[in-house]
């Protein structure tokens, strides 16, 4: 598989945001030019994407949710994927955790809304900003950039695996492309240290896969 490298989360998760273009990687590692059709402007396709975050429970096991609005316009440049940019963004409240008494707690309303963690009523977007590529393989590349999370801005670092690539995805008839992306991120960075570390880990795991098409053209 020729190399390759996305602007990635958002991921995320993850936020309305804008991830702009990275640094070039040096010669040893630029990627070889893909065929020109996957070049351009493509949507993330909201019914083939997740971003999940997994972080331990006092010492136990790892507390998993996910985010359900987020979305992720990527520019992608197949001869120098290096050059390629991508807004991505988050919302807060669209946080979801499977908690098994709603009649009792609104348990996803609280982490998106309370002052304690998301804070989204002050907070409501959590924006990544792409600063910097490394293509580290065939498929596979590092992204750093500047995640914007609770009024506070620190760099992360995504590791990121083209999936896979087709130049007529079935039923769309459209270029596409398949992405995962990994990140690990300490919360306390952020200032979020709402019961950390005991009871809540500070460690954060979080898990993107996102499917891209590029739209049809038109007259």
């Amino acid at each position: 598989m020729r190399k390759f490298i996305i602007l990635a989360s958002l991921a995320a998760s993850l936020t309305s945001g804008a991830l702009a273009g990275g640094a070039l990687a040096d010669d040893a590692g630029k990627a070889p030019a893909l065929s020109p059709v996957f070049t351009g402007a493509y949507e993330m396709d909201k019914g083939h994407a997740s971003l999940l975050w997994k972080v331990q429970h006092m010492g136990l096991a790892y507390y998993t949710a996910r985010f359900t609005d987020f979305d992720v316009d990527l520019n992608f440049d197949a001869a120098h994927p290096e050059k390629s940019t991508l807004t991505a963004s988050i919302n807060p409240v669209s946080v979801r955790t499977s908690h098994p008494w709603p009649e009792k707690e609104d348990f996803d309303a609280v982490l998106g809304t309370d002052k304690k963690w998301f804070n989204a009523n002050v907070y409501p977007k959590i924006v990544f900003k792409a600063t910097g590529i490394d293509l580290t393989s065939d498929n596979t590349g590092k992204v750093t950039g500047d995640l914007t999370f609770l009024g506070v801005t620190k760099p992360v670092t995504l590791d990121v695996t083209l999936s896979g690539s087709q130049e007529k995805r079935p039923f769309a008839g459209v270029p596409a492309l398949g992405f995962s992306a990994r990140a690990n991120i300490k919360r306390s960075d952020w200032g979020f240290t709402t019961y950390a570390p005991a009871i809540v880990g500070d460690d954060v795991q979080i898990i993107i896969e996102a499917e891209f098409l590029k739209p049809k053209a038109t007259d």
